[in-house]
């Protein structure tokens, strides 16, 4: 068994549990988050209205899954990731489970 976890943009939400579908995960949880992007040395010039650090409306979509199932949705997430290039790709992490009741 595999904890399957992806984040990403919200407006990338419908596309990846559509590919969480075609991996064969039908069964997933997901929950907003608000991604922070923190750069080095401002830029005073860029930063003179700016709030300070950016801020994403992302989500977190996770499930509980057989291995294949996460191996052959991190390939369509890969696959998805080449075909929108966008400064944001969704990324994805699988973790073994060793152990659950």
């Amino acid at each position: 068994m595999k904890f399957f976890i992806a984040t990403c943009l919200k407006e990338y939400k419908d596309d990846v549990c559509r590919l969480f579908k075609e991996a064969g995960i039908g069964t997933y949880s997901t929950t907003d988050i608000t991604g922070v992007k923190q750069d080095g040395e401002p830029n005073l010039l860029q930063e003179w209205f700016a709030a300070g650090d950016e801020k994403f409306d992302s989500v977190i979509i996770f499930s509980f899954t057989a291995d294949t199932n996460a191996r052959r949705a991190k390939q369509l997430i890969e696959a998805y990731n080449e075909q929108h290039q966008t400064g944001f790709p969704v990324r994805v992490f699988i973790v073994p489970v060793e152990d659950s009741i």
